[in-house]
């Protein structure tokens, strides 16, 4: 038993040792409330704007975007059509014009998730397919409320040049075909990565 507590006071000695080499952990002083600090780094951050069209299309042959799920009970949801699920695969033009040039896709998931209007929750990731931002992307999350004629959403992060990526989109409807769903969204963007 001796034998073990020996080695216990070694083991705890040289933990000791170790902890007195490491420099010392800085306390903050925070005020009362208060639950974090920020810490300026000195970095050269980039902001990038970015101008494109969304294309949503739920008709025809090969739409972009399917219902993967819906309520039970479609009776309670019709106005909004809150509980619908969509998986979208968009196509992201440099006009409004969806036989211009494709600047990449809009990919991911959004649902009707409320009851009083007709408002989204996305969560997609815009990949670039063309120019300097080939292979980059970022991601926008949060409410989109469709029905208004302008709109903003938080990007909270991004790949290749836009690592880190935060920022807003500010969307706005080009066009909407009511009886499909089918929609032309332009997008404003701006990225601090």
């Amino acid at each position: 038993m001796s034998m073990s507590m020996s080695k216990q006071n070694v083991l705890v000695f040289a933990l000791l040792m170790f902890a007195m080499l490491l420099p010392p952990i800085q306390s903050l002083k925070l005020k009362a409330g208060n639950w974090g600090k920020t810490f300026q780094k000195k970095n050269q951050e980039k902001e990038t704007n970015l101008q494109f069209y969304f294309h949503d299309t739920l008709s025809g042959k090969n739409p972009s975007a399917v219902k993967i799920a819906e309520p039970l009970d479609k009776t309670k949801s019709y106005a909004t059509q809150f509980g619908n699920i969509f998986m979208a695969d968009d196509p992201l033009t440099e006009t409004y014009d969806p036989k211009s040039k494709l600047v990449g896709r809009a990919q991911g998931i959004y649902a009707l998730s409320c009851q009083q209007e007709i408002g989204l929750l996305m969560s997609l990731s815009y990949s670039f397919v063309d120019g300097p931002y080939n292979g980059s992307t970022f991601t926008l999350v949060g409410k989109n409320s469709a029905i208004n004629p302008v709109r903003e959403m938080s990007i909270v992060g991004g790949t290749g040049l836009f690592r880190m990526a935060r920022g807003y989109a500010i969307a706005k409807t080009h066009w909407l075909d009511i009886t499909t769903g089918d929609a032309i969204v332009g997008y404003n963007v701006t990225l601090i990565h």
